[in-house]
């Protein structure tokens, strides 16, 4: 298990990765600034001189989303994928496929919210095509970005908390 400040990574099968953050806040929040696109675009994958300009999300069973990510020297990377399945602050499950693949196939992601005394455990399961797909993502800086995105979001839901005060 690694440990990357808040976020915590485990391999539970040979084919998946789970990463888990706690937040302080409820659910409901944490499922809103998880699907809704004008808070995704604030705090996934948008920190280093990414922006994310394209965010599309049709958050329904075989409704789709994309994200474009655009960096300052004008490199763009786009992920999509189709929802599979949706439990409104509950779960949510989707396909992932990069359209410049960085990593062979695609994968399935499973998303789950667990409020408990008011904060918020989101636990995303990736599972890859295969373990040698699996190993190869664990090799890359991945877990830095998704910890840096959680961190973001978690001063966003701060704010969100504080407003709905």
């Amino acid at each position: 298990m690694k440990n990357t400040g808040n976020l915590k990574i485990t391999t539970p099968t040979d084919r998946e990765i789970v990463m888990t953050r706690v937040f302080d806040a409820p659910r409901r929040l944490v499922y809103e600034a998880y699907t809704r696109p004008e808070l995704l675009q604030r705090w996934l994958g948008v920190f280093g001189k990414w922006t994310m300009p394209v965010c599309e999300v049709d958050l329904r069973v075989g409704g789709a989303y994309r994200y474009l990510w655009r960096g300052a020297e004008g490199a763009e990377m786009c992920v999509r994928g189709i929802f599979r399945e949706i439990a409104p602050n509950e779960r949510i499950v989707c396909t992932e496929r990069f359209d410049d693949p960085w990593y062979e196939g695609e994968a399935l992601n499973t998303t789950q919210f667990v409020e408990r005394d008011g904060r918020t455990t989101l636990t995303l399961a990736v599972q890859y095509s295969s373990k040698e797909v699996r190993d190869a993502v664990l090799k890359t800086p991945m877990e830095h970005g998704v910890a840096a995105s959680f961190d973001t979001m978690a001063g966003i839901l701060a704010g969100m908390a504080q407003g709905a005060r």
